[in-house]
């Protein structure tokens, strides 16, 4: 008993030594259960909370709080590790699939090219290989005649998805890698149009396989898919005979629909096959009321293969080859039916990036805005597209038919009496009055614009295009009722909008937002109430080096509670490019020119050399749709329909008006454009702020540098008389005591003595060195509201905007609450002293984005021949979105 006495308390004793220095702990079991309980509820749980641990756990009252928290910090450090590990084991299976898929479409490549040369030394046309024979609705009757059609396609379509019957090339602006979506291509010679595209996506594949037959899911311009025949076939397959009905993107061109099998099977590799093709035949589909207004198109061997990777995901081919019927629109409409890229953009690409979405959902990646789940914005999204489509089209099985026009083509109005806004439960008793839905459309041809860019701009600045003052929706809504539909109430508008971004796709390639109208009433009951206008929006094709993509601009109004039911009335613009060509990248810069200050940055040898190939940039047509729907009374339909009509033509004319100002056919190089009206030459005023801050920076740093280094008072006396002596003199030439030695000065200096690091003060050099400046530099007005009138790249890409809406934003208009106290406290020392720095700090951008910047620097800049006082300017140093 003695020796066991003493050799418990040796072992005692062992084990308090071995937690005074701090060495590893083991663990029993049950401690490391309750632990592990502690950590799922908190994994950094305070020095509190471990010593209540302590006490509510008797087995933890032998380990010390000290051990506990090491544990927590081990804990952290593995889950993390896992997390890393994980994270590194998806990326290297991501890597390993896109290798295998590249090295596949390098074998791929270079069969083309032995078959291609193969074909030229038969003189065997691409277009004779891709040409199939008809096939018939009437062997619908016939399962066997069915299933040979079947395999035929399954052969036709697997040599275009993985061999050579299609010339495909790249994709242009789409390059392949592991960062890229995927692989696209387009056909170079065939019949009709085509597209291709590889990827990569983390669904299984009946999953994919799933989405993608549901075709009105994700193909904004499909109307309907009807299976109307479905039996089995070999392998577990099944084929299936559909109609399908898709939106004509214009006024001026009929819809179009399609017969088609599709045959989904499995192949011997364990891969996933859909397939589809079209049968010849006369059949009108479920309505053949409608039928007038369809063009029947042909869909060639197409579709989607399939295959499952290892650990999970898939690789995915999808094919897209049609005929489109070109002849049955205009002329100048053709390019459009014509064009393989704008089937890669509206089909093809945007089938791999919905599903690229979903994955993305279902895994939890996508965080939405105001608590909605993403599937309800997809909806609301999709929801805005069909009711903007419905308008632009108009088809008389939906209950739209056309008004007379007064004579004047240019705006089609349509009316629907059968539209019913009432399903709706939460409105119906406001909405029982409402006779029906009125929609004013036109179409325009676009010359020399780039869509995305006025898709931005009519974005960013509604009052350019809207009328304010008298607004259709207000006017209809006060002629109509005065409860109106939600969004519609009598209003006078401000023209200041604000945007509350709620989502957008994994690319950015759509944008899903809330825009807000700052408005008063127009009631006398509410005189002094705020009437803020709401309207739901997408919009989509805001990126310049996306060939072929459509640009679109569709809102509607809505409560400003956002209910999931919300009946929405979409309008709104779209533009498609017709005949977009190539230009040489180093004339990128020129194509994307407006009436700014970019267009003085390229002026010099370098653009003259390619002045040859811009031009090719500047031919550039596109087809404008716009298409706007009011609610009416049947008693005041002729009114509101004379309103609508007046409204259109005027949205009209702004735009042609915003069009010809962004069009870069227009400009001169040499023409030296100015920033605003009155205002000095862009290369001027970049001089005026270089030197400005030169010498008023220069000077108040140069203060604080000599209160704090009385040995350098002399100096400094020196320096303050040559710089009276210099200014009086020789206007803003430095002195000469801080030339000689300008390093005495530098180092109470927040960015140095110098805005810019360059040699030379002649020429553009200093204007472009300041475009690429990487701190956002902005200039403000000086007036009683001051409004920014130049700001650099990094300045445009802080406030989310171009230089032509930039002089809409004031100054107070992007600090929050905090950062606007601290301006208007500095506001006055600053045109005092000419100099003034703000402290870190949070701003925000014209898309309501958070920025935050280390530190702003602001100065009076003057301007050198008159010595007065031009602008104020912004530096914020190393801005970043939060």
């Amino acid at each position: 008993m003695m020796m066991t006495q003493q050799h418990r308390e040796s072992s005692s004793e062992s084990i308090n030594k071995h937690f005074d220095a701090g060495k590893y702990v083991r663990y029993t079991a049950e401690q490391v259960e309750a632990l592990e309980r502690v950590y799922a509820e908190c994994p950094k749980p305070s020095s509190l909370r471990r010593q209540q641990l302590i006490r509510e756990c008797p087995i933890l009252s032998n380990i010390e709080p000290k051990q506990i928290k090491v544990w927590f910090q081990n804990r952290r450090c593995r889950e993390k590790q896992r997390k890393e590990a994980s994270r590194l084991q998806t990326v290297n299976r991501k890597l390993t699939a896109m290798n295998k898929l590249l090295m596949e479409e390098n074998d791929r490549l270079q069969k083309q090219v032995s078959h291609l040369a193969s074909a030229a030394n038969t003189d065997a046309s691409c277009e004779s290989v891709v040409t199939t024979p008809q096939h018939s609705l009437r062997d619908a009757n016939n399962p066997a005649g069915l299933l040979s059609i079947a395999e035929e396609t399954l052969a036709e379509f697997l040599s275009k998805a993985t061999g050579t019957a299609v010339d495909w090339v790249q994709m242009p602006g789409m390059k392949p890698g592991p960062d890229s979506v995927g692989i696209f291509a387009i056909s170079h010679s065939c019949s009709g149009v085509a597209a291709r595209a590889c990827g990569l996506v983390s669904l299984e594949p009946t999953k994919i396989a799933e989405i993608l037959k549901d075709r009105p899911s994700w193909f904004r311009d499909c109307r309907s898919l009807e299976v109307f025949t479905m039996f089995p076939a070999g392998n577990g397959g099944t084929i299936e005979l559909i109609y399908t009905q898709i939106y004509a993107p214009t006024t001026l061109a009929p819809a179009r629909d399609f017969w088609t099998l599709r045959y989904t099977t499995s192949l011997d590799n364990g891969s996933l096959v859909v397939c589809e093709r079209s049968l010849s035949g006369s059949g009108a589909g479920p309505n053949a009321a409608a039928a007038s207004q369809f063009v029947r198109a042909e869909i060639l061997p197409s579709g989607y293969l399939i295959r499952p990777c290892e650990g999970g995901g898939s690789i995915i081919h999808i094919v897209d080859h049609l005929n489109l019927e070109a002849w049955s629109v205009p002329e100048v409409l053709r390019p459009l039916y014509e064009s393989s890229k704008g089937v890669a953009q509206k089909m093809t690409i945007a089938a791999l990036r919905y599903i690229r979405q979903i994955a993305q959902e279902t895994s939890g990646e996508v965080v939405y805005g105001l608590g909605r789940q993403p599937a309800v914005l997809r909806t609301f999204s999709q929801r805005l597209s069909r009711g903007f489509n419905d308008a632009v089209n108009g088809f008389n099985d939906n209950g739209w038919s056309i008004m007379n026009c007064d004579g004047a083509e240019d705006v089609i109005v349509a009316v629907n009496s059968t539209k019913n806004l009432c399903a709706t439960s939460s409105l119906s008793t406001s909405l029982s009055l409402v006779g029906g839905i009125l929609c004013a459309k036109a179409s325009m041809l676009l010359q020399n614009v780039p869509p995305a860019v006025l898709v931005r701009f009519l974005r960013e600045h509604r009052s350019e295009w809207a009328d304010f003052n008298v607004d259709a929706y207000s006017a209809a809504a006060l002629k109509a009722s005065s409860f109106a539909y939600p969004g519609m109430r009598p209003t006078r508008f401000t023209g200041s909008q604000i945007i509350m971004p709620l989502g957008h796709t994994i690319e950015h390639e759509e944008m899903l937002e809330v825009i807000r109208l700052e408005g008063h009433s127009l009631a006398q009951e509410d005189a002094f109430v705020s009437r803020d206008i709401h309207l739901l929006q997408i919009c989509s094709g805001i990126d310049d080096n996306a060939v072929g993509a459509c640009s679109e601009l569709v809102f509607a109004p809505i409560d400003e509670m956002f209910p999931d039911d919300a009946p929405l009335l979409p309008s709104g613009f779209r533009i498609i490019p017709l005949d977009a060509k190539s230009c040489d990248t180093r004339d990128n810069l020129t194509r994307h020119r407006t009436l700014d200050l970019t267009s003085s940055l390229e002026v010099g040898p370098a653009t003259k050399q390619g002045s040859g190939d811009a031009s090719s940039c500047h031919n550039m047509r596109s087809v404008l749709t716009i298409a706007f729907q009011f609610p009416f009374e049947n008693s005041l339909l002729d009114n509101i329909a004379a309103m609508a009509r007046q409204y259109v033509r005027s949205v009209i004319s702004s735009v042609q008006r915003v069009a010809m100002a962004i069009s870069p056919s227009g400009l001169s190089p040499t023409a030296g454009p100015k920033l605003s009206p009155g205002s000095p030459e862009a290369l001027t005023l970049a001089q005026w702020i270089c030197q400005s801050y030169r010498q008023v920076v220069l000077f108040f740093s140069s203060l604080n540098y000599c209160s704090s280094s009385p040995n350098t008072m002399i100096v400094f006396m020196k320096w303050v008389i040559n710089f009276v002596h210099g200014a009086f003199c020789c206007g803003f030439s430095l002195p000469c005591e801080c030339v000689l030695n300008p390093t005495r000065f530098r180092k109470k200096t927040p960015q140095g003595t110098e805005l810019l690091r360059t040699d030379s003060d002649g020429g553009d050099s200093v204007l472009k060195s300041l475009w690429h400046h990487p701190d956002a530099i902005l200039c403000c007005s000086l007036k009683s509201l001051p409004v920014f009138i130049f700001a650099n790249q990094a300045g445009l890409d802080m406030l989310e905007t171009t230089l032509v809406a930039l002089q809409d934003i004031t100054l107070d208009k992007i600090f929050d609450e905090t950062g606007r106290k601290v301006l208007f406290s500095e506001f006055a020392k600053i045109m005092e002293q000419g100099f003034g720095c703000l402290p870190a700090g949070i701003c925000m951008s014209t898309m309501g984005r958070h920025i935050s910047y280390e530190q702003a620097i602001a100065w009076k800049v003057l301007a050198a021949e008159e010595g007065t006082v031009h602008c104020l300017a912004f530096s914020f140093v190393n801005w970043s979105f939060v």
